[in-house]
């Protein structure tokens, strides 16, 4: 990328950071991003970009087309939303909003994008259709399954699509990525134990459901080390436990509710999760007189890069901070993302670029409420961004 390009995006540079700023003051959760979208909305239609809004309620995709004939259009993605979660930090951006907060840093993904389509706008010189992404409820809700499905690439047809994600404990300055499954997916699942309970002095006279929810619990990890084949990666993890009244520990409760998350990268292997977990809740409950109700959710699939674009992502990476701070073989990463339904349509690949430090050194992980995206990485994720369209659409930088 040529000097003069770098100096237009860090003179954007302070524009950037109050927007990135203005969103994380102001969090919009899962299908609610109304204010977010409304930003990205303003900013791309007065670059001159044609702005599409209301896929998947507040989904915003803007299209720019290059000033060279071309055919081939690509998408670039960032998510706008926030997380249900207290902030806990001190500065001056920190969330008005009581119990939201942007704890995984897409407050910093939409701005990089914006930043990027301004540089565009200013200098389309590419042969082809660039369709920049905004996507709404990521975490947890699906949002790129549902824009997908209400005919996002119908109406925006790509030859290939990309991602990007910030990384706590990356260096600034550092990218990573790998062909094939990069990210896991996520699935959940519940087992609801069910007995006659009784009064805690006398547990001979009725079923005990906390003896075969607490047997399950154990039993869950053997399914990892005694069912996953051992050169394949499996997550089995217990994230909520109910039963019973606080107040009234002397009654055994007659239900227990245990449910949980489980994470794998084949299809295979998320069979046998699905199975597996199953088979263990039923045959522990019959052996100690009980039953249970057992449902395992499919969420977010395995996100899967496919080789061609991870080398174009790998090539734009290097002409952003050099091949020496790239990482084109990095090891998978046991998180999900639901940019990952978005490539079992189209080819792409998803990146990482480094949010810098660590807990100790000041740049705490996502979904935790000290976390803050760190402005330094703006210019490199908008240069990145920048590449990606030269390295697909033959931009000529400058």
């Amino acid at each position: 990328m040529t000097s003069d390009v770098i100096e237009r995006l860090k003179a954007a540079e302070p524009e950037l950071i109050a927007i990135r700023r203005d969103i994380h003051r102001h969090p919009e959760t899962a299908f609610e991003e109304v204010r977010t979208a409304s930003i990205v909305a303003q900013k791309l239609t007065s670059w001159g970009f044609a702005v599409h809004q209301g896929l998947a309620k507040t989904g915003v995709v803007g299209t720019l087309k290059g000033k060279r004939a071309g055919q081939k259009a690509i998408g670039l993605r960032a998510d706008m939303d926030a997380l249900h979660l207290q902030e806990k930090n001190a500065f001056t951006h920190r969330s008005t909003i009581d119990g939201k907060m942007h704890a995984c840093g897409h407050d910093g993904h939409t701005t990089m994008l914006l930043g990027a389509a301004r540089q565009l706008a200013v200098d389309p010189d590419f042969a082809g259709t660039v369709h920049v992404i905004f996507q709404p409820a990521e975490e947890g809700l699906g949002g790129a399954r549902v824009m997908i499905e209400e005919g996002l690439f119908d109406l925006f047809p790509c030859d290939a699509v990309y991602g990007m994600h910030n990384a706590p404990g990356l260096p600034v300055g550092r990218f990573a990525i790998r062909s094939g499954p990069m990210l896991a997916a996520s699935d959940s699942w519940t087992a609801v134990f069910h007995g006659t309970g009784g009064h805690g002095s006398a547990p001979n006279r009725g079923t005990d459901p906390t003896m075969p929810a607490a047997s399950f619990i154990l039993g869950v990890q053997g399914i990892v080390g005694r069912n996953v084949p051992p050169t394949d990666t499996a997550v089995l993890s217990v994230g909520h436990i109910a039963a019973g009244a606080f107040n009234s520990p002397n009654v055994i409760p007659s239900d227990v509710t245990v449910r949980g998350t489980s994470r794998s990268y084949r299809p295979a292997v998320r069979d046998i999760l699905e199975r597996r977990l199953g088979e263990v809740a039923r045959s522990t409950a019959e052996s100690w007189g009980c039953s249970v109700d057992y449902t395992y959710q499919r969420r977010y699939p395995p996100l899967v890069n496919t080789a061609d674009q991870t080398a174009i992502a790998i090539a734009a990476a290097a002409a952003t901070v050099g091949a020496e701070n790239v990482d084109g073989n990095a090891a998978p990463i046991t998180g999900a993302e639901d940019f990952a339904f978005m490539l079992e349509k189209k080819p792409g690949a998803y990146i990482m670029i480094g949010n810098g430090g660590d807990e100790a050194g000041g740049c705490h992980y996502v979904h935790t409420p000290l976390y803050d995206f760190n402005d330094e990485i703006i210019v490199t994720g908008a240069a990145y961004w920048l590449n990606v369209v030269q390295q697909e659409l033959g931009a000529a930088a400058g």
